[in-house]
């Protein structure tokens, strides 16, 4: 069983043997009295019946021991596969005291900026849709995309997020835990080779820890599961996906290599007019789900950013030619570093407004990039990451507890911050861009002005990234390929 059970006998025989020792004190004094009044009867009875009694309790304790420690054991590794919801663990400590099965989870989120690991802790109440009861949250930069070059160096942050998890789940739940990676647009826009060297260096850390790994715990998440999950994420910690057939809200999220978006259409205009691989198909407690749901790699805020630059992805500008762009004050002249390049930038004389010429900039990179649909004028959409940022910012909402705008917002915060900019060099150069981009994006999805956007970073103070979907995604499954018949 391990170290301890080797050394506990041991201690054991220590302790039976002072059992039967005299000791010093009263008893031992009581003993010598005794023994001087003749009767040593009662100590040749004595000793032998001590050796007994110890012999009895050591016997019984080491039975007790190994039963213990086996069916601790094989309640583990019979949960490891993956079994129903809530059901990973089936010893004393996997059941809290209200009844609801405990359960973790395990999610690397190797994203183009940063490496973060999300530990989630779960309770299923009996027949019901588990609940979410603690995350443990922790991010490292650079992103693994940094070490493409030097994949030896990505293990050691690998490591130092794995050690996070190893304190947040007990002992005992460790073998059932599944731990999953799962990279996104950094790994994406890296050559192939370099991508899958990062990959299996990773899978080689995660194979030694002690937590469940299956041969598919590490992978570059296409665009359209990310946006799955995202949708997965925010429509659980809202509930929605405990009521069938409920009314669901819609996902928008804004990273730096890519942008998503995924919402569960009502209107079958929208099924038949979406082109192919816009729509898929989600099972997830024992209901499927058709959503609308894409991923538009180079569309990130950072991608996007080089593109109105008029770089290329992966490359530094042609003999260290100067990007020009009339989205940065006319007076700009500086450096700007994406992807592990170096570019040097600079705004142009301006011969209209910034923000005209801006806004025709933007528009000419999302020409016929982004397919619209008119359903998602009629659903709620939450939006996170980049729209988050720059919206808290620019004052638009609060920077802490987030809030509501309507998408014309962003565009009014444009067309001031562009305008300040002609005359007043600010410390965001990118913030008229940045800006302008957003507001013409939205717009290209199909939202008018007018649209309710809810902002946040948090749903019930948990983190809404797509973390927390896909490992939900995952386990749920593992539940299914062990179980075919649910």
């Amino acid at each position: 069983m391990g170290d301890t059970d080797l050394q506990e006998p041991s201690l054991l025989i220590l302790v039976s043997s002072q059992l039967v020792q005299p000791q010093h004190g009263p008893w031992q004094t009581r003993m010598r009295k005794i023994s001087n009044h003749g009767s040593l009867r009662v100590a040749k009875v004595a000793y032998p019946l001590g050796l007994c009694v110890g012999l009895f309790i050591y016997v019984a304790y080491i039975k007790w021991h190994r039963a213990t420690a086996t069916q601790a054991f094989f309640s583990i590794t019979r949960a490891a596969p993956g079994t129903r919801w809530g059901q990973q663990a089936h010893s004393p400590q996997g059941t809290a005291a209200d009844g609801h099965e405990v359960f973790y989870g395990i999610m690397f989120d190797a994203g183009s900026t940063g490496t973060r690991v999300h530990v989630f802790q779960f309770a299923r109440p009996p027949r019901e849709t588990p609940t979410l009861t603690h995350e443990t949250f922790k991010a490292l930069k650079p992103g693994l995309s940094a070490y493409a070059d030097d994949v030896e160096k990505s293990a050691q942050g690998i490591q130092e997020l794995l050690d996070v998890a190893k304190q947040d789940i007990p002992f005992d739940f460790w073998k059932a835990t599944p731990l999953v990676l799962k990279a996104t647009a950094g790994l994406r826009l890296l050559p192939g080779e370099k991508a899958q060297k990062l990959l299996q260096k990773v899978k080689e850390v995660f194979k030694a820890s002690p937590f469940l790994v299956g041969d598919d715990c590490v992978s570059i998440m296409n665009g359209t599961d990310e946006g799955v999950s995202a949708w997965i994420t925010v429509n659980f910690l809202t509930g929605s996906l405990k009521t069938p057939g409920g009314s669901s809200v819609g996902m928008l999220d804004l990273g730096g290599g890519s942008t998503q978006i995924a919402f569960l259409p009502r209107v079958e205009g929208t099924l038949q007019a979406s082109p192919p691989g816009y729509l898929t198909a989600l099972r997830m407690f024992n209901r499927t789900y058709k959503l609308y749901s894409y991923s538009y790699l180079g569309l990130g805020l950072m991608s996007a950013r080089l593109a109105i630059l008029g770089g290329v992805e992966g490359q530094p500008a042609k003999d260290g030619k100067e990007l020009v762009s009339p989205c940065l004050s006319p007076s700009f002249k500086g450096e700007w570093e994406h992807a592990e390049v170096t570019y040097r930038v600079s705004g142009q004389k301006a011969v209209a407004s910034l923000h005209e010429l801006c806004a025709a900039r933007v528009s000419e990179v999302l020409r016929n990039r982004v397919h619209r649909t008119e359903e998602v004028k009629h659903v709620d959409f939450y939006a996170f990451s980049y729209y988050y940022d720059l919206a808290a910012g620019v004052g638009l909402i609060d920077a802490e507890k987030g809030g509501s705008l309507v998408v014309g917002d962003f565009e009014i915060a444009a067309k001031y911050v562009c305008r300040t900019l002609e005359t007043q060099p600010q410390s965001s150069p990118f913030a008229c861009m940045d800006l302008t981009y957003v507001s013409l994006l939205l717009q290209e999805f199909g939202f008018p002005r007018s649209k309710v956007l809810k902002l946040t970073r948090k749903i019930d103070n948990v983190e809404t990234s797509w973390a927390l979907g896909a490992i939900f995604h995952y386990i749920d499954s593992l539940n299914r390929q062990k179980s075919p018949a649910s």
